[in-house]
């Protein structure tokens, strides 16, 4: 089996998607996005982060230089 990568505008994904899910010979593999084990790490790291911040442990960028650096 072949397998192919394809970018769809999001104004047209659903109509794409349905439109291949019709097609009896091609298998559509469901999106898979962050499961919720790694969601909750990465909130708890990120509590983790502030809290040392606050201790004075941790030294951050201020979002306006980290916006200005992009």
């Amino acid at each position: 089996m072949k397998q192919v990568v394809v970018n769809i505008k999001d104004d047209k994904y659903r109509f794409f998607m349905e439109l291949v899910k019709n097609l009896d010979f091609v298998k559509v593999q469901e999106e898979t996005g962050d499961s919720k084990k790694e969601v909750t790490a990465n909130l708890t790291q990120g509590l983790k982060d502030l809290e040392r911040h606050k201790q004075g442990k941790l030294k951050t960028t201020p979002a306006k230089s980290f916006l200005d650096e992009l």
